[in-house]
């Protein structure tokens, strides 16, 4: 079946050939490769020499301000600085968001930096016992020797926390070194699987030292002068704190209509540092600012379906939309979870349609928008990502998109709970 087109969109059928198979453009792993990148493993991310292209390609044009109203652990201002251009980031996920803002440190002083560090590492040796009693998550992840060194430089760190710079990338070592040292299974993405163990986990002082070096001398050889990247915590959906027509070239990568919970990502990181107690607190303290992709954003009772399909935001794509969700709504009757998907993908769109006419206001006419997307399926029912979110783009006022494909996803069926085939690709709009 042909794709749907709406008005100058185009959306290439996910079995037509890709015209680029740059198939790693939407993932994180070549980053743990690069400076500063590899400081933090976040999954949710995509290439930094990728991002580093399109802005180059866009350079070769005229001047570029970059923005990325999803920016994560920060990929996409890291590489705008590396080439040269303004640039604005946005991201909801208070913790994420204090990772980027660390990794933007790397231009600070380095010496002040292993000094600060080599402090904290001197004043942890002092500290007996636990300082505080830690979630059960926690304990179940650290061995009781390994607990206690991680709380002896967690608390040297917080009794000389300033909030420089030399102070919030020693916090971002300390971080970064978590799931490293844990002899449980530590999974990339936020799940933490107790039960399964490392081989060899790392020792927690001699990891701290190690991050201390590599981070010292990503900072050391760091050879940058163009302008610094505004990074904004706060919502993509308003993007609030980016002037009006500030950007002519947006890269991103927004969350996936795939039922992540954003929010779980950090829990182990979060827990540790005793921001949370548990997966009960990442409601108030993350998972409510965040753009609804997952079941748990929208209990059964948070929201009507039919209220929120008949928001204007969604006149665009109405007819498909509400299909798609009454049918969720039917299927999840004969599930033994029940997930709300139909309001989970509801939602999602009515955000995403928000964040569509956020975009409009501080991008200039004309300008050039990537969205790294993939498509979705809950209790098999196949949602259109790419199509529903290039219809809400040309709404909101850009001209025309095309969807480039880049790799196939849930093609290997075992222990699959559908069969239905995914894609992911590049969702360009212009306009």
């Amino acid at each position: 079946m042909p794709a749907r087109r709406y008005a100058q969109g185009v959306l290439f059928p996910t079995d037509a050939p890709a015209p680029n198979r740059d198939a790693t453009s939407s993932t994180f792993v070549d980053n743990m490769k690069l400076p500063v990148h590899r400081w933090f493993r976040y999954s949710a991310g995509f290439s930094a020499d990728w991002v580093e292209r399109v802005i180059g390609a866009a350079q070769a044009s005229g001047s570029v301000t970059v923005l990325d109203p999803f920016a994560g652990a920060g990929t996409t201002m890291l590489a705008a600085e590396q080439t040269g251009a303004v640039a604005y980031g946005v991201e909801a996920h208070p913790f994420v968001a204090r990772v980027a803002r660390a990794k933007l440190l790397y231009r600070s002083d380095h010496t002040a930096y292993r000094a600060h560090a080599r402090e904290v590492k001197r004043q942890a040796a002092r500290f007996s016992g636990l300082g505080c009693e830690y979630p059960a998550l926690i304990h179940k992840c650290f061995s009781s020797e390994t607990l206690a060194a991680l709380d002896h430089l967690r608390r040297a760190w917080a009794q000389s926390a300033d909030g420089s710079p030399a102070s919030e990338l020693t916090w971002l070592t300390l971080v970064a070194i978590l799931r490293p040292v844990s002899h449980a299974g530590t999974a990339p993405w936020q799940y933490v699987l107790p039960r399964k163990t490392k081989k060899a986990p790392l020792e927690p002082i001699w990891a701290f030292d190690q991050m201390t070096r590599t981070i010292a001398a990503d900072m050391q050889a760091a050879a940058v002068t163009g302008p610094a990247a505004v990074y904004i915590e706060g919502d993509a959906r308003t993007c609030a704190g980016v002037p009006d027509n500030a950007a002519n070239l947006v890269v991103t990568s927004p969350p996936y209509a795939n039922n992540y919970d954003y929010a779980d990502a950090t829990r182990l990181e979060m827990c540790f540092m005793r921001e949370i107690d548990g997966w009960g607190d990442l409601q108030g303290a993350v998972r409510n600012r965040l753009v609804r992709s997952c079941s748990q954003h929208v209990p059964e009772k948070a929201v009507r379906l039919e209220s929120v399909l008949a928001a204007p935001e969604l006149t665009p794509i109405r007819p498909e939309i509400a299909a798609v969700c009454r049918q969720l709504g039917a299927v999840r009757q004969e599930k033994g979870g029940k997930k709300t998907y139909h309001l989970m993908v509801a939602c999602y769109f009515l955000d995403m349609a928000q964040v569509w006419q956020a975009l409009r206001r501080v991008c200039r006419r004309p300008s050039r928008v990537c969205f790294v997307l993939g498509d979705s399926a809950p209790y098999g029912v196949h949602v259109p990502v790419a199509e529903w979110t290039g219809g809400l783009a040309q709404a909101a006022g850009f001209t025309s998109f095309t969807f480039e494909k880049t790799r196939d996803r849930n093609v290997k069926w075992k222990n699959r709970k559908h069969r239905v085939p995914l894609c992911e690709g590049r969702l360009w709009v212009e306009g």
